[in-house]
């Protein structure tokens, strides 16, 4: 750049659009009927989760002798167990808003690790480019080139499972497609003209991610991430129901339904319910997500 060029003469295309306001976003997202759906639909779930132990009317560990018929099967929905009992007469629905917490938990805490990390090696492989973009991407190809469900098995059947070591596993399989979207994102970002010019006036290298690169990535990884949560919640159901995700006697919503297959047939309502709950978290969760993608996302604007 000529000696005689001043930083404040340089064009506008340094100058980066400011993000909305968070108020904005919010206005948005109530303008879409959709969007307004889905938020109290996970505000219900979440609200259930956390107020657990005042909204579920009994223990969900308790065996009640009532709970089962006379031959021993399990009751139907009716006055007092408003959607029956499970085959050792524990309360359904309680057990249900219990299992929302642990649904809640592997879905928050395993789908925030993997977005932390493949937006981190994401970031590493798009900006420096060079032998940490093979190594890295390299590493994200082969882990992508394992299924995710297959994956998932064979490490849950090397550890002990628990909550928080079905949560480690969910996210040390789910980080490699947050990866390559930020990967793309990021190399892309690194070759357009204002961060061209801002390498040119000498701004260092954390000012360019942190001030340019990270803010143009932030709707990518919220929309990512909340699309995430439906994804991590249905494979930790999918591990429960096969026997390697959450023991019991904590209860989840894939092993509620695994407890309790052999009644499908007698007792449906065993299956049918937790089966709502989880399409009724993770349909939220995606409809949250793709409101959340038509509002951050600067192309989809004036589509709605």
């Amino acid at each position: 750049m000529p000696a005689d060029v001043k930083p404040e003469a340089m064009p506008d295309t340094v100058k980066t659009a400011a993000p909305e306001t968070p108020k904005g976003v919010w206005r948005r997202l109530l303008e879409r009927k959709l969007a307004v759906f889905a938020l109290v639909l996970v505000g219900v779930i979440v609200g259930a989760a956390v107020f657990a132990p005042f909204v579920a009317p009994f223990d969900p560990a308790e065996q009640f002798f009532e709970g089962l018929t006379l031959e021993g099967a399990p009751l139907p929905p009716g006055e007092t167990f408003w959607l029956g009992t499970d085959l050792l007469g524990r309360d359904l629905l309680s057990r249900l808003i219990y299992g929302a917490q642990t649904s809640l938990i592997i879905g928050v805490v395993a789908n925030g690790i993997a977005v932390a990390v493949g937006a981190f090696v994401g970031i590493l492989a798009g900006f420096f480019r060079g032998w940490v973009e093979t190594v890295l991407m390299r590493f994200t190809d082969l882990m992508m080139a394992f299924p995710a469900l297959l994956l998932a098995i064979t490490l849950a059947a090397l550890f002990r499972p628990s909550l928080w070591i079905v949560a480690m596993v969910i996210a040390m399989v789910n980080w490699v497609q947050m990866a390559r979207v930020v990967y793309t994102e990021t190399r892309s970002l690194s070759e357009r003209e204002f961060i061209l010019a801002e390498r040119a006036m000498g701004a260092g290298l954390f000012r360019i991610l942190f001030r340019h690169i990270l803010p143009h990535l932030l709707s990518t990884i919220v929309v990512f991430g909340t699309l995430g949560i439906s994804t991590t919640v249905l494979l930790e159901a999918t591990l429960s129901y096969l026997g390697i995700g959450v023991q019991p006697p904590t209860p989840s919503w894939g092993n509620i339904i695994y407890e309790n297959q052999t009644y499908f047939t007698s007792a449906p309502w065993l299956v049918f319910f937790p089966g709502i709950a989880i399409i009724a978290l993770a349909l939220g969760f995606n409809l949250l997500g793709d409101a959340l993608r038509e509002v951050l996302d600067p192309t989809q604007k004036g589509r709605h």
